[in-house]
């Protein structure tokens, strides 16, 4: 019950969160060119914030999910090896493919980062 809530609660967020960078950047944007001069690509405006803030949702995200992976193919490559112990490898290698989900978002945050 409480998980379910939990679930709904994130999923919630992530909406908002994602509404919020695809809606605010016209809500901000400048009329007509004014002030074109003194606006830059790099001045650390609200494009900024938006990039580091995906930056850090793409790495914290795919850290939970991993997390959420790892604990059932843990639990049951555990359950898996005491009744065959000759399946450890089987088990690793398994327990190590989630583990590529958090490089991939980690990779991902680097090539936002750049753009800042």
């Amino acid at each position: 019950m409480k998980r379910n809530v939990l679930a709904k609660l994130l999923l919630t967020g992530m909406v908002l969160v994602a509404g919020l960078c695809v809606l605010l950047p016209g809500a901000v944007a400048q009329e007509d060119g004014a002030h074109a001069e003194e606006a830059s690509a790099d001045d650390g405006g609200l494009g900024t914030l938006g990039i580091a803030i995906a930056a850090g949702l793409a790495v914290g995200l795919c850290g939970i999910g991993t997390g959420m992976a790892q604990s059932a193919v843990g639990a049951g490559g555990t359950g898996a090896m005491a009744e065959k112990p000759e399946l450890f490898t089987n088990v690793l290698i398994l327990f190590a493919i989630p583990e590529t989900i958090v490089l991939f978002g980690f990779v991902i945050a680097i090539m936002m980062q750049g753009k800042i």
